[in-house]
């Protein structure tokens, strides 16, 4: 994972994370955005499924003052504000084939238009998405456009889960007494101890270990 990490990270290449909840997805994203050409930009994380389908367009594209009723002032969306930076789109499969299709065109090049507007925006951000569903399952079933897929899933990267990696487990816990003893030696772990946090098949995963 870490050897893809380093050669997709120079490219613009969309990229696919799968793998379960707490396996470090967005940590792999983050890594990917920091060693490429982006780094100074921004890095703009968005959890598809917390958005409501009533908004999720205003929420991407934006809209203009008056464009609907409590809309105040002009609001850039999240294409916008990641314009030449990399926008992380977590849960991708939760969001609904209609806005597929136009998310699809906005990323392709053909620029969007924010609600209320009449000039079209063409803002190039990199796409790094993420998903613990099966999406090929969503496209079999009509969920999920085969176009928007194929556009996503350029590189796909699998995380594996912990309990199939259990040789990291020392390293990590070891990482995380470093990072959570402020002052003082690292705490000692009995080794009985730590044959129980290997034999434990860790559902959460690295996000459970670490809590």
């Amino acid at each position: 994972v870490y050897n893809l990490i380093l050669e997709v990270a120079s490219s613009d290449a969309s990229v696919l994370i799968h793998g379960e909840s707490g396996t470090g997805k967005e940590l792999t994203a983050k890594a990917i955005h920091h060693l490429g050409p982006r780094k100074e930009r921004a890095f703009l994380p968005v959890n598809c499924g917390g958005i409501p389908d009533t908004l999720i367009e205003s929420e991407f594209f934006g809209y203009k003052k008056g464009a609907f009723s409590g809309a105040h002032i002009d609001k850039a969306g999240f294409l916008e504000i990641a314009r030449n930076g990399t926008l992380f789109l977590d849960e991708i499969g939760e969001i609904n084939p209609g806005m597929q299709v136009k998310l699809l065109r906005a990323i392709d090049g053909d620029g969007f238009t924010p609600l209320g507007g009449s000039s079209v925006l063409k803002p190039r951000p990199r796409i790094i998405s993420a998903t613990n569903r099966d999406l090929e399952g969503l496209v079999q079933t009509g969920r999920m456009r085969p176009d928007f897929f194929y556009r996503i899933n350029v590189v796909p990267i699998h995380r594996p889960p912990l309990r199939e990696r259990k040789e990291d487990i020392p390293i990590l816990i070891l990482h995380f007494l470093k990072t959570f003893t402020k002052k003082g030696p690292l705490p000692h772990i009995p080794p009985d101890i730590m044959h129980a946090l290997e034999a434990y098949p860790w559902p959460g995963n690295v996000r459970e270990l670490q809590n």
